[in-house]
């Protein structure tokens, strides 16, 4: 069974992310657990497929956290170069949902270079970020490209 979790958005300041996302230049992040990384022998620039489930805002308080999308959509996107720990957004991602470093995924990873993630598990990611940490001291708002 593929691995299911719900990551913290990675990257920089909405203003860069702006100028980054016109340049195609990496903008945004999550990083894939160690598990995966060590089982999987995850390199730099893999393909990792899987499913695009939600999109939270995080929130100064916790109350005003919410689900701003709920794609459930199918996606292959590249891993970083330096690692491989880091899945890269892509930039028409970034913009279809708004995203910023202020922002929770929740996805589910089924494959790594076309290869099965967990065949036949069960697995939640030790990434599965709990809801009630969502709060932030502060949040910056999307600014479009």
């Amino acid at each position: 069974m593929p691995e299911k979790c719900r990551v913290g958005v990675c990257g920089f300041d909405p203003m860069l992310v702006k100028g980054y996302v016109k340049t195609g230049f990496r903008a945004l992040w999550w990083h894939i657990s160690d598990e995966i990384y060590e089982e999987y022998n995850v390199k730099p620039n893999d393909k990792i497929t899987g499913t695009l489930h939600k999109v939270y805002s995080g929130a100064g308080k916790l109350a005003d956290v919410k689900v701003t999308h709920e794609p459930n959509e199918p996606f292959e996107w590249q891993l970083s170069m330096e690692s491989g720990l880091a899945v890269l957004l892509p930039p028409e991602v970034i913009v279809k949902y708004q995203l910023t470093e202020f922002h929770f995924i929740e996805v589910t990873i089924d494959k790594i270079r076309g290869e099965e993630v967990w065949p036949g598990e069960d697995k939640t990611s030790v990434k599965m970020w709990p809801e009630d940490k969502m709060e932030l001291p502060f949040v910056v708002d999307f600014i479009a490209p």
